[in-house]
């Protein structure tokens, strides 16, 4: 599945979008893209799990 983080710029933002993700499933795949700032989740988790965590560490996924 696939979110756009505006909050995501670099590859520190990265970095704790991938630990927010695995926290919740921690075989998640993430493939993260600061320029468009949309990162791609391979997950067994709910969307709204994933959009939970991530709100959490200050990367609230943009409502599509």
């Amino acid at each position: 599945m696939r979110f756009h983080l505006e909050d995501m710029t670099c590859g520190g933002c990265v970095r704790g979008v991938t630990r927010a993700i695995q926290a919740v499933d921690p075989d998640a795949t993430v493939e993260a893209d600061p320029p468009s700032r949309t990162v791609e989740v391979g997950s067994t988790a709910t969307r709204e799990q994933l959009a939970a965590a991530l709100t959490e560490a200050g990367f609230p996924p943009r409502a599509d």
